[in-house]
């Protein structure tokens, strides 16, 4: 039989002639009578049993507590995040206790970064880094705070991270340059108690398979056609940088590339040697390149005046000149070292001259080029004569 869980108070007179209250009804098909003596007491009772037939129904419970609704609510939702765990919530929360430090401080990423790159500034000044790479950190970092406006740097979480890395489907290598550069800053910011973990580890890094000979060269009639070209372009002035590049494999580039440290006086020709100081190399490595008979024919028709070349406006003329001409970075590099060893066939001796290590060599440069090539290559010399003058170069030396 069901019954109504509900409850009524009603008076009635005991044999003894004094009146009294009762609370009457059902709780979960069970009879309850309880009798008081006044009305007060009666209604308090059938409360509480109402209070208990609510909390049968809807699972809750009337407790003294001295949390507020709110911490009462977050309990609540915590035990429910263990419900079905081995351990209980206490558990969970002395781990926490014991293992958890905040960080000393939010540092906002700006500032982060402004620390981190002075720190670096410090490394290059005491020779422990190149400015081309100091200048890649600080244009890196300066795209992450682009990204992340107003964050702190305890805001860059491995998934927010990861999207920075990906924005603009980059390649791998860039994926990994950009993952490289905040993995060292993070790294500092641990180290001085900004964040309590390096989100970077929780980041993958894409592995990269290199093939063997890979490197882009230029074939022997376009490096002649190039050299053919800069002899007859502005009076020949740019003809000590490209034959130096092409026939040394000094590595290109300005501000900070070799050929724009290399000084007149590092290129003995009676010795038939350029020497390369370390302040020179991108590696910090001295070395000591040997001067082919056309090199030296190519120097001694277009001699070296201060520096491998002086040109107003160099940057911005150079890049036009680049991209008429369809080279890439290194690409004339890439083609000496490919030519030396397609020549001499010693990848040591390659490896000593252009500054890398026999690895290097082995994996992207070993018989790119065949003998015939590399006289060919060796062979190119300048069509003006020693010592004559092309028509307008007086007037474009001028310029």
């Amino acid at each position: 039989m069901n019954h109504q869980n509900t409850f009524a108070v009603s008076r009635f007179e005991n044999r003894n002639g004094v009146p009294s209250w009762r609370v009457a009804g059902w709780l979960h098909g069970i009879r309850i009578r309880k009798n008081f003596k006044t009305r007060e007491d009666a209604a308090a009772e059938k409360s509480v049993l109402e209070i208990k037939t609510l909390e049968e129904v809807s699972g809750l419970r009337a407790i003294a507590t001295a949390l507020t609704e709110r911490q009462v609510r977050e309990a609540e939702a915590l035990f429910q995040r263990v419900a079905g765990k081995a351990r209980p919530l206490s558990f969970y929360v002395d781990f926490a206790l014991a293992n958890y430090r905040e960080p000393e401080q939010q540092k906002i990423l700006t500032k982060a970064v402004t620390e981190y790159c002075a720190a670096k500034q410090h490394e290059h000044e005491q020779d422990l880094l190149s400015i081309a790479q100091l200048e890649r950190i600080r244009r890196d970092l300066r795209r992450l705070q682009r990204y992340f406006p107003g964050a702190t740097i305890a805001d860059l979480t491995a998934p927010r991270l990861l999207t920075f890395f990906e924005c603009g489907r980059p390649a791998l290598k860039t994926y990994n340059n950009r993952r490289g550069i905040v993995s060292t800053l993070l790294k500092f910011a641990f180290l001085r108690g900004w964040i309590t973990e390096n989100p970077i580890e929780k980041v993958p890094q894409h592995r990269i398979r290199r093939r063997r000979g890979a490197a882009r060269t230029l074939s022997v009639a376009q490096a002649r056609e190039l050299m053919e070209h800069m002899e007859s372009f502005e009076g020949g002035r740019w003809v000590p940088y490209f034959a130096l590049c092409l026939f040394a494999g000094i590595r290109p580039g300005r501000p900070h590339g070799e050929i724009a440290k290399l000084k007149s006086e590092a290129v003995d020709l009676d010795a038939g040697v350029i020497s390369i100081s370390a302040e020179v190399s991108k590696v910090r490595e001295p070395r000591k390149v040997t001067i082919q008979p056309n090199l030296a024919a190519w120097l001694r028709t277009y001699p070296l005046k201060k520096d491998a070349i002086e040109v107003p406006s160099y940057r911005q003329r150079n890049v036009a000149l680049v991209k008429t001409c369809g080279l890439t970075h290194d690409v004339m590099r890439h083609t000496f070292i490919s030519m030396f060893v397609g020549k001499f066939r010693s990848m040591g001796e390659a490896a000593l001259q252009a500054g890398n290590s026999e690895s290097i060599i082995r994996k992207h440069y070993l018989d790119l080029k065949t003998a015939a090539e590399a006289d060919l290559f060796f062979g190119i010399l300048p069509k003006r004569a020693h010592g004559s003058t092309l028509p307008g170069a007086a007037l474009s030396a001028a310029a």
